[in-house]
């Protein structure tokens, strides 16, 4: 699109006049037999009125409060008037965005959680009441300050250090270390971040509670179920023969299963409340994991009683840094699993391999399948695809559940994949800095007990 500015008008315009005071001067020069010398006067003076001009225009954009701009003719005169109304424009413009900053910072101190506005490194420049309140921060003397410097925690650190904001991360309070929150880094505009702060110390509180709950609860009723179990032993002992128990036989022995059925449902509770309990603080050690993979299929073979077919495909030398009780429980409870929903004669292929710098545990049966919209609620507590075949095979409902938590305190991620039918492939991928090589790590040790101290 062509440009509409009539350079060519105003260029010719200043130059017709520029030559009519060439003549104006000229003529009067020729009064005095000086026509060349006055031109050049004229012009000169010309001059030094545009300079003038131009010093009252710089003038004005140094300091438009102590100077106007004069009432002007010709070109002067229009930049004069553009100059003005732009001024005016900017001035509403200033205005209407200074209304909108004063609500936008209303609106943001009015909320529940804490809001941090930061530059480019983590420089705090704004922050409303709540991250006040949540983190301490005072204005202005934080003003201008990292806030990685003010939330000192490690995990905030590597948090912030790392750029990846895709996820959140918890530390407590700096004027409250017992109050905890969560922090969110939302990365927007021009290299700027806005935290989002917000206390979860009363989640924290319920979710702990309901954890002393549960684990409570279980080891209350692990007493009276032994004692159930005790007793329906001996009767089943008595229901063997021809006595005159003997049409009690299958009552007792349907008690017995439900007793049993009861105690791994307590069993599985109470593994799943230690794992939330204790995941922040698993111990990390160097995992034979081919080891446990192996006794983790010979246990699963057992509860298969020769009606499924493994296949094993195990790198011997690929180890894990992390905690064995985590780890096997990962393992065996995809694994009878597995042989929960596949039908017998089908097969189970359990793999333990490299993937790039990560490794991948993968259980691949051809069982019953899982439809796609099944699939996110697998890992929720008590959720069975399949009720009926779920409880006559003895299952809980709380396996995968199990296995989530465990891979969390491992920093790894569950994929599920799945067709109805078909079969399912569960695969739980650990990250690099879990993953260990059997020759490095006993280099390693070799090299720890070669050291003097």
């Amino acid at each position: 699109m062509a440009d509409d500015f009539p350079y060519a008008e105003l260029w010719w315009r200043g130059v017709g006049k520029l030559a009519v005071i060439a003549l104006i001067g000229a003529a009067a020069g020729a009064i005095f037999g000086y026509s060349a010398l006055g031109a050049l006067a004229a012009v000169l003076i010309f001059v030094l009125l545009q300079l003038r001009q131009l010093i009252r225009l710089r003038a004005w954009l140094h300091a438009p409060k102590r100077h106007f701009l004069p009432d002007a003719g010709g070109i002067w005169g229009e930049v004069f008037d553009l100059l003005i109304d732009l001024q005016r424009k900017n001035r509403k413009r200033k205005k209407k965005l200074a209304l909108m900053l004063a609500e936008f910072q209303a609106s943001t101190a009015a909320l529940p959680d804490g809001a941090v506005v930061l530059a480019d490194r983590g420089e705090i420049s704004w922050f409303n009441t709540a991250a006040r309140q949540l983190l301490g921060l005072r204005a202005p003397q934080d003003l201008g300050i990292r806030i990685p410097n003010l939330i000192r925690h490690p995990s905030f650190t590597e948090f912030f250090e790392a750029g990846d904001f895709e996820l959140e991360t918890e530390a407590p309070s700096p004027i409250n270390r017992n109050r905890m929150l969560s922090l969110r880094i939302i990365p927007y505009g021009n290299e700027q971040k806005l935290l989002i702060v917000r206390d979860i110390s009363e989640r924290r509180q319920l979710e702990a509670a309901r954890r002393d709950f549960v684990a409570n609860a279980s080891h209350e009723l692990r007493t009276p179920l032994t004692v159930l179990r005790g007793y329906l032993d001996l009767m089943e002992m008595d229901t063997q023969g021809a006595g005159p128990l003997a049409g009690w036989r299958t009552p007792v022995l349907e008690m017995r299963n439900q007793a049993l059925r009861m105690e791994a449902l307590i069993n599985d509770m109470l593994k799943l409340a230690r794992l939330e309990a204790d995941r922040a603080h698993m111990r990390d050690e160097l995992l034979q994991a081919p080891t446990l993979v192996a006794r983790a299929v010979e246990e699963a073979k057992a509860v298969s009683k020769g009606q499924h077919r493994f296949e094993q495909m195990v790198e011997p030398d690929l180890l894990l840094l992390g905690g064995e009780i985590e780890f096997y429980s990962i393992i065996i409870n995809l694994l009878t699993n597995a042989v929960r929903y596949t039908p017998a004669g089908g097969a189970i292929r359990v793999s333990w391999e490299r993937a790039g710098d990560s490794a991948r545990f993968a259980v691949a049966d051809t069982g019953i399948g899982v439809a796609p919209e099944d699939i996110p609620r697998l890992t929720e507590r008590f959720y069975r695809v399949d009720v009926g075949r779920s409880r006559a095979s003895g299952g809980t409902g709380l396996g995968l559940s199990i296995v989530k938590h465990a891979l969390e305190a491992f920093d790894a991620q569950l994929e599920i994949e799945s067709e109805v039918g078909v079969g399912s492939t569960f695969i739980c991928r650990f990250p690099p800095h879990r993953v260990q090589d059997a020759a490095s790590a006993a280099l390693a040790a070799a090299e720890r007990g070669a050291d003097p101290d």
